[in-house]
């Protein structure tokens, strides 16, 4: 069994208040879930309005499966024009490490 997780750092674009930015996360949130089936959450910064790390995990038999998951969201993510990526950070374990 592979467990894999990447983290985004990123910045909003137009979010002048902190009820705006929970609008764009939560919206990011459901994107993906309901896109890759994935578990996601927002994982940091939630005190800055223009600015919020967000964690993405999966689970899966094989690790070609699991790099593939996230790299597709990781492209997903990086293509939104209401955001910028600033970094993305990648982990893999397999479950006997």
């Amino acid at each position: 069994m592979w467990i894999g997780w990447i983290e985004f750092d990123l910045l909003l674009g137009d979010v002048h208040t902190l009820k705006e930015k929970r609008s764009v996360v939560r919206r990011l949130v459901a994107d993906i879930k309901r896109r890759f089936d994935v578990s996601v959450a927002e994982a940091g910064l939630q005190d800055q309005h223009r600015r919020s790390v967000v964690g993405v995990g999966l689970v899966a038999a094989d690790r070609a499966h699991l790099v593939e998951v996230l790299a597709a969201v990781e492209r997903f993510v990086a293509g939104l024009p209401e955001l910028e990526l600033l970094s993305a950070r990648q982990r893999e374990l397999r479950s006997d490490d």
